[in-house]
């Protein structure tokens, strides 16, 4: 029998909020948008009001680390599970601000009805009829202030209240007063603890079975350190990835002066006038590329460790760890914070041919390849010039043969060791001698094309290719691929679907096969309607004899077969109709997938 992994214990609203303020307890996401809807805040401070269970708090508490003098510093603990809970009671009951989506500093303002007859209706989220109404209290943090005077509070109350004698208020202001007496139960991990024995036990715990992310408890971790600026970091990556998504934030940021004082507030403000979304990271994503190319580690459980100063070899915890943690994890976040890094990544990808976010299909395969790119600037076996060269291949390599789909960080460790011990380019040479064998390119690859799922990797990938490659859109010569993904164009059916349809292919996946998909201009695929190829093309072949243009702008026989080429359609596709339609597929992967193959070794 294994010793209690926690201890259980019971603290008043009051209490908590006391911790709170002491800075013992310590609330991870204080600094990120507030999540709950503001009548949850309503029903959480009714539940106390009438004394219902309110759920636990989940504690981890830092561990002990010895100081240089051989002390110990005091771990604070750091909630993994309650904080909308506990931000919901500070907003309420301490009158604190909050964030709103926006980043906005806000109040969530609870109104309690002195006089209601129905218990159910005492309490309301504030508006501008509590203001009015006499009967209410339009904010009852002012109850919850040292400075609140009962006695003068009740002969107020009487005076615009008529009929109401002050016992009464005075009773029914104690028992709203009671909130702050009323016991939650917290749940205390202890500190020996690793992440996978706390994430079992909260999952465990939560009704929901959410199970917290790694990433979570690096931010948890962060947020519970002002020592080594670890809070300021974990505010970086929270300004960073919302700029990223949303640039027009920075005017709000410009209100938080620690940030504005701090050495990141510069080298993130060029994300204002940047609205490209082809790499628009979480702090998960940032918090993995920052860790991963500075400790060349590919497991974020063990950026938690190390920051608690963890000795992976004698168990034990140390300052000197944390003091040297927290430097290579500031020295990260500055690399992947650096404009010119930044861009020329998203370039290096772009360049490769994923000019839309449409196309990317991994998050975990974004993250690697960024990593790459920064582990990379530091090779002196790499000429710098080459380096997006390597960035763009690894990339295709990895997104078409899903290397960071199953167990990404397993494999990303493993990967990270590799490129240590041999060195890039042995490590890329190998990989391309084991998984890109000349069976992938003409057996796997056109296996992997039998998929009527629009984001499936390779036809992605394929997709890329056509627009590394600059082909011209299916029957518009001048009209590029690109143009159609970036500007104005969708998916549609080389075999119209209602042909297909119509002529006995009622199979979805069938007749949604991404071999039979292809970016089209609106007015030729308008202009193909519901017609068989043979058809349509039939009518193609015309115009290029001398008749009329009637569908796209190709008039030339010559033009013509270098247009299906570069679509990867067969030249017989004049001739189809629905009986060769099974033909048509087989035959279009096989050429999609040698023109992928074609790309990655122009690359």
């Amino acid at each position: 029998m294994t010793g209690e992994k926690f201890t259980l214990m019971q603290y008043s609203v009051s209490a908590i909020l006391g911790l709170i303020d002491a800075e013992d307890f310590v609330i991870p996401e204080i600094q990120r948008p507030f999540v709950w809807k503001r009548s949850q805040v309503r029903d959480l401070i009714d539940s106390l009001y009438n004394g219902y269970p309110t759920g636990y708090i989940i504690t981890w508490k830092n561990p002990d680390v010895k100081t240089k003098d051989g002390g110990k510093a005091n771990g604070k603990k750091v909630l993994i599970d309650g904080q909308q809970r506990v931000t919901a009671l500070m907003a309420a009951i301490a009158g604190k601000e909050v964030l709103d989506d926006d980043f906005n500093k806000d109040r969530i303002k609870i109104a309690f009805n002195l006089l209601a007859e129905d218990e159910t209706k005492s309490f309301a989220v504030q508006d501008a009829s509590h203001l009015k109404d006499k009967r209410w209290i339009p904010d009852i943090s002012v109850v919850f202030d040292t400075e609140f005077d009962s006695f003068d509070f009740a002969m107020k109350y009487c005076e615009v209240n008529e009929g109401i004698k002050p016992n009464e208020v005075n009773k029914a202001v104690t028992a709203l007063k009671g909130i702050a007496n009323r016991q939650i139960g917290v749940i205390e991990l202890d500190a020996a603890l690793d992440i996978d024995e706390v994430t079992e036990i909260f999952i465990r715990i939560n009704s929901k079975g959410t199970a917290l992310s790694q990433s979570d408890f690096v931010m948890s971790k962060m947020a519970a350190d002002t020592i080594h600026s670890g809070s300021l970091m974990r505010k970086t990556v929270d300004y960073f990835c919302h700029l990223a998504v949303k640039p027009d934030f920075y005017s709000q940021l410009t209100h938080d002066a620690e940030f504005q004082a701090s050495k990141y507030a510069d080298k993130i403000k060029w994300l204002a006038k940047d609205y490209d979304d082809i790499y628009d990271p979480d702090y998960g994503d940032m918090l993995r590329v920052s860790f991963m190319h500075q400790f060349r580690r590919g497991k974020l459980a063990d950026l938690v460790s190390l920051l608690s100063g963890r000795d992976f070899v004698t168990k034990e915890f140390r300052e000197d760890i944390v003091e040297e943690s927290y430097g290579k994890l500031d020295a990260g976040i500055m690399n992947f914070i650096n404009q010119y890094n930044f861009s020329q990544f998203v370039m290096a990808i772009k360049g490769a041919g994923y000019v839309s976010s449409k196309l990317l299909n991994s998050r975990m395969t974004l993250d690697f390849v960024y990593t790459l790119y920064l582990m990379l600037l530091d090779d002196p076996a790499i000429p710098n010039v080459q380096i997006k060269r390597y960035v763009q291949k690894w990339f295709v390599l990895s997104t078409v043969t899903s290397r960071y789909i199953g167990s990404p960080e397993t494999q990303m460790d493993r990967d990270m060791r590799t490129i240590g011990e041999k060195g890039f380019i042995t490590f890329l040479a190998d990989v391309e001698a084991s998984a890109l064998s000349e069976t992938f390119w003409t057996v796997t690859l056109p296996q992997n094309l039998e998929t009527s799922s629009v984001n499936s990797p390779a036809f992605n990938t394929f997709l890329a290719a056509q627009i590394n490659m600059n082909c011209n859109s299916m029957l518009m010569n001048g009209t590029k691929v690109a143009d159609l993904i970036t500007i104005s164009g969708d998916v549609h059916h080389i075999f119209p679907r209602s042909y297909l349809k119509n002529n006995g292919v009622d199979n979805k996946t069938k007749y949604n096969q991404v071999a039979n998909y292809i970016y089209l201009d609106t007015q030729v695929n308008k202009a193909i309607s519901d017609d068989a190829p043979n058809v349509y093309f039939g009518k193609v072949l015309n115009q290029c004899d001398g008749g009329n243009i009637v569908l796209g702008n190709i008039a030339d026989r010559d033009l013509l077969a270098t247009n299906l080429e570069e679509n990867c359609i067969p030249q017989n596709i004049m001739n189809m109709t629905v009986e060769n339609y099974d033909e048509f597929l087989t035959e279009r992967r096989k050429m999609m997938a040698a023109l992928i193959q074609k790309y990655y070794e122009r690359l």
